[in-house]
């Protein structure tokens, strides 16, 4: 079940993309990603856990604030289709940014991102700081070093054995958006 959820993001103050079906893949990614013991709905305490372990804290009263008009009736929390609302919500209300302010804010949102993952600071990630984060977040590919190396290797194209921030924007870029050039 977690191999197929990796996902080397970070949630963003804007998780919006040019591309609307894009857009909902990256949502869906969120969603399973704070799905936690997989029953299609996202409680309050597992969005407050999921970011809790990447280094965000958020107050669980105003997550429930926030959250509570999109859970339908009979619910104990929010739907896939619920998410999306609850996003679309937000994004009108916050991410109606002009483009040079997206791309600002998009750089740090990568340094920010970056940072979870450089837990020593030193610039580069590291095959061991990879293997923590992962861990973190409860993937199975945090098990085998192997594998990390491997994801590493994917994307180190200066072949230094660690990811620096360059290489983690452009394996970033492809991710995000791999055909964005149309």
């Amino acid at each position: 079940m977690g191999e197929d959820k990796l996902a080397l993001t970070t949630p963003s103050p804007s998780f919006r993309l040019r591309c609307r079906s894009l857009n909902s893949l990256r949502l869906r990614r969120i969603f399973d990603m704070f799905d936690k013991n997989g029953d299609a709905m996202i409680t309050v305490t597992e969005i407050s856990q999921a970011l809790s372990l990447l280094g965000l804290e958020a107050d669980v009263e105003e997550l429930a604030s926030m959250t509570q008009s999109y859970i339908r009736p009979g619910n104990e929390g929010l739907t896939y289709d619920d998410f999306v609302a609850l996003h679309e919500s937000l994004g009108d209300t916050y991410f109606g940014l002009i483009q040079d302010q997206e791309e600002a804010q998009h750089e740090s949102d990568l340094w920010e991102a970056f940072k979870v993952f450089d837990e020593d600071g030193d610039g580069y990630i590291s095959a061991k700081e990879l293997q923590v984060v992962l861990a973190k977040l409860g993937l199975v590919e945090a098990n085998l070093m192997d594998n990390v190396h491997r994801m590493i290797g994917s994307v180190d194209t200066n072949n230094d054995g660690r990811v620096d921030f360059y290489e983690f924007k452009e394996m970033m870029r492809a991710t995000i958006a791999p055909s964005s050039s149309s």
